[in-house]
This record gives structure tokens, sequence and C-alpha cells, in this order.
């Protein structure tokens, strides 16, 4: 009789193919169904240390977001209240700015009291001599009639309340005053209104709070102004023998009597001699070139 083998039919083939893929998938399935590529000793491994820099870089990359996008936000929105030909007085954009135009290069003696119209005053008749205005903190409350000279020479004077100003707003105040290049000064203003007031030539914002994000717009807008003060290219240096930053003349909280100077100057005529050598200041006593002036200097005498 013939072997087994030897009476397979035509569709012994198609068994043993199935059976070799059946043994297949059993091996497959003990192996636990990992692809030999993925398994230990296989092919290749995930690369870990790549994985872990990428992770790193885009974690840094959110760090700087984080710190860096609201600063350059903070500095765009500032950047459009920089003066211009076209927009030569950026601060008709910041709400509560309030403006008034005065005659410059009125000087008042040193004896003398000016009745001005607003607290703190902001124009207007004044002293002969500015207030050091190089960045300088007052610790004590100083004469208007000084200060507003100050700001005939481009400066911006931050006065605060004592009483309504902490000690962590203060300094946050005086910070402002120090890091720009000069043209500033501070001082405390007893009595005000608000705690906070900042003056330019002709212009004052009161607000609540050295927070306010429009101190830094004021100051932005017309510190060193050129079209928006009388005096340009005029120093704000200390004069000597004439006025001490260290012992500056004193805040006068009583009010002006009948002999005050009144805001149209009474009989006193405008000094509009040329600055600069016309004055007779010493160089060290003028704007230094460039210093955020672009037009010659010409105006009332500093």
């Amino acid at each position: 009789m013939p072997s087994g083998s030897e009476n397979r039919g035509p569709g012994s083939k198609n068994t043993g193919a199935k059976s070799a893929k059946a043994i297949k998938a059993i091996n497959k399935k003990k192996q636990g169904g990992v692809p030999s590529s993925t398994r230990s000793g296989g092919g290749r491994q995930l690369p870990w240390l790549t994985i872990g820099a990428v992770v790193a870089v885009v974690a840094l990359i959110a760090v700087l977001a984080v710190n860096l996008v609201p600063k350059y936000q903070d500095q765009q929105a500032v950047a459009k209240f920089t003066p211009s030909e076209s927009n030569q007085d950026p601060s008709t954009g910041i709400d509560g700015v309030v403006k008034v135009d005065y005659p410059a290069g009125v000087h008042v003696q040193a004896t003398q009291r000016v009745a001005y119209d607003q607290s703190p005053p902001f124009g207007g008749p004044h002293d002969a001599v500015w207030a050091t205005c190089t960045g300088t903190v007052y610790q004590d409350a100083i004469r208007s009639e000084n200060a507003v000279h100050s700001l005939e020479h481009g400066a911006i004077w931050i006065a605060y309340n004592p009483d309504k100003v902490d000690d962590t707003q203060r300094q946050q105040l005086a910070d402002r005053v120090s890091k720009e290049s000069g043209y500033m000064l501070m001082s405390p203003y007893p009595g005000l209104d608000t705690p906070v007031s900042l003056q330019s030539w002709g212009h004052q914002l009161k607000v609540d709070s050295a927070d306010d994000e429009r101190i830094d717009q004021f100051i932005k807008a017309l510190r060193l102004n050129r079209y928006a003060y009388p005096e340009v290219g005029a120093s704000c240096s200390t004069i000597p023998d004439s006025f001490d930053p260290a012992n500056p003349p004193p805040f006068d909280a009583t009010a002006p009597g009948p002999d005050a100077v009144p805001m149209d100057g009474g009989n006193i005529e405008p000094d509009t001699s040329e600055l600069g050598g016309a004055t007779g200041l010493p160089t060290d006593m003028q704007l230094p070139a460039g210093a955020g002036q672009q037009a010659p200097a010409t105006g009332g005498n500093g």
C-alpha cells in the first residue's frame, strides 16, 4: 500500500503554507507581539538625549517669552509717545493731561513770590535761577519758583504728597528720576491734592499711584521735547553760589500776599536774549550736543 506521503492531493501545498504561517504567528505571539526593531538587543533605540535637549530648549524659550514679551510690549506702548515732527505733542494722547499756554522768560527775584494759578505750578513767572534738575531727588520740599524755571529748560518735575505716598512708591518715583540722563527732578509737595503730580512746561498730570503707566508716557512725551518748552538747549546743572541742591530754597506753604507777582508778570518784561554764549553760561552748564535736541538753541535767558 502506498505511504501517506505518496497519496497527497493537489491541495497539499496550500495546507503546508497555512501550517507555516500558523507556526510563525505562534512564535510572534510568544515574543509579546513586539517588533524586533524595538526589542532589547534589537534595532534602533529611542534618542533620549536628543529628546531631553529639545525639551530643555523649548522650556528656555518659554521662560524667555514670559519675561521678555511683556517688556517688549511695554516698550512698544511707550514708543508711540516719542515726539516727532509729525507728532509734536504726544501727551495729547495721555488721558488726564492738563495743558496751559504760559509766556516764557518772566523772571522774579529770590525774595519774590508768584501768585500761581496751579498747584503745583507748571509755568508762568519764575525765579531767575533754576533748581538743579540733573536727575535730582530732593528730600525736602523746594521753592516752586525755582522748580518752574527747571521746566522752562525741558525738565520733568515729579511732585508727591508725603502723606499719601509710602516708601515703596516714593522709591519707584525716585528710580524713574535717576534712570534718565538728566532733566528730571523730584520733591515732596505738602498739601498736594493727589498722591503724585507730574509737571513739564505747560503740562501737568496728576495720578493716584506710582504704578500708573501714564507716568512713563508723560516723561517720554515731554522730557526734552523741543516742541513743548521755551528754552531749548538750556542747562539743568547747578549754578554755583546761586542754588545749592543740598540746601535748596525752602517751599512756602502760605498763600502769596498782595505783593506777589501775577501770572501775567505784571510790569516785568520777559527776558528773550539768546541762550548759550550770549548768556555767558560756562560750557558745562549748556546742553551737550545731541542730548535730545534737534534744533538751534534760542529762547529766554536761562
